[in-house]
C-alpha cells in the first residue's frame, strides 16, 4: 500500500501536474493539502476518471485538505470535532483497506511569538486530544500532512539561521515529539536517519535550486503500521519540473 502526502499549492492550478503524478506514480492514497478551493468546484470529476474516489474538506482561496483512494474512503470526517462553523479547512480523516488516514495542514503560526504563532500551538493541543480520543492506536494509523514544523536540525539546511523561528522553535517542536511519546514512528526519519532530505524549498529564496529546504512534511504511523512499514521516498524530481509546488510529494510504502 503506497500512501503519498503533497502539499500543491492550489489544486486548481496544478490539477494537471497531480493527475500526471498519478498516473506515472500509482499510489493508492493521496493526501493532498492546500487545495485552496471550496467542495462545489474541487475537480471530484477529473478523480474519478484516473481511478480515485475522493474526500475534500476546502474553502476559497485559503487551505483546504483532501484525500485521493483507489479504494472506497470509509468513515469520513471532516474538520476537529470542536470545529464551528467557521474554523479553517485544515483536516479530513478516512479508513483506506482498514487502515486509518489523519491528514493536516497545520497552520503556520507566522511568527514565533505572534497572535497566529499561539493560535497555531492551540490548534496543535486540539489536534492530539483529537487523536488520543478519536484514533486506536491498536489498529493501523498513518498521521500525515503539511506541518509547519521541523522535527530537530537534520531537517533544517541552516540550524543555525533557523534557531528558535517559525516552523523550528522547541515550542513547535514538542508537538511532533508529543506524537513520538504518543508510540508513533517517524517513518520519513526511519528511511533518512542521517537528516539533510527536505520537502519544502522557498520560492522566494530559490531553495529548490540552491538545496536550501525544511522538512515539513511528515508521516507518522501507529505501531501496527510501523510494523507493515518499509520505505520513505521523497519526490525531489517532480519539485523541479517547471511550475512546481513548493513541497515536494512524499510516499510511504506499507506491506499488505
Amino acid at each position: 500500500m503506497r500512501i503519498a502526502t503533497w502539499n500543491v499549492n492550489s489544486i486548481r492550478a496544478r490539477l494537471d501536474a497531480v493527475l500526471l503524478w498519478l498516473q506515472a506514480q500509482e499510489p493508492d492514497v493521496l493526501c493532498m493539502q492546500e487545495t485552496k478551493c471550496t467542495d462545489d468546484v474541487f475537480p471530484y470529476e477529473a478523480f474519478e476518471q484516473a481511478g480515485y474516489h475522493a474526500a475534500h474538506h476546502g474553502e476559497k482561496t485559503y487551505n483546504g485538505v483532501a484525500i485521493l483512494a483507489r479504494e472506497p474512503l470509509e468513515d469520513i470526517v471532516l474538520g476537529l470535532p470542536d470545529d464551528d462553523d467557521d474554523a479553517q479547512k485544515r483536516v479530513v480523516a478516512a479508513t483506506v483497506n482498514g487502515v486509518r488516514l489523519l491528514n493536516l495542514y497545520v497552520v503556520n503560526g507566522q511568527s514565533v511569538g505572534s497572535e497566529k504563532y499561539a493560535y497555531k500551538l492551540e490548534w496543535l493541543d486540539r489536534v492530539l486530544d483529537y487523536l488520543a480520543t478519536e484514533f486506536d492506536p491498536e489498529g493501523p494509523v498513518v498521521v500525515t500532512g503539511d506541518f509547519n514544523i521541523t522535527r530537530d536540525d537534520r531537517d533544517v539546511y541552516d540550524p543555525e539561521a533557523w534557531r528558535e523561528k517559525i516552523l523550528c522553535s522547541t515550542e513547535e517542536r514538542q508537538y511532533l515529539e508529543a506524537l513520538i511519546e504518543m508510540g508513533y514512528t517517524d517513518a520519513v526519519r526511519e528511511s533518512y536517519p542521517q537528516g539533510g532530505v527536505y520537502t519544502w524549498f522557498d520560492f522566494r529564496t530559490r531553495g529548490f535550486e540552491r538545496g536550501r529546504g525544511l522538512r515539513i512534511d511528515h508521516f507518522f504511523l501507529s505501531p501496527p503500521a510501523t510494523r507493515r512499514f518499509e520505505v520513505a521516498e521523497v519526490d525531489l524530481e517532480e519539485r523541479g519540473k517547471e511550475k512546481p509546488s513548493d513541497h515536494a510529494p512524499v510516499v510511504i510504502t506499507l506491506r499488505s
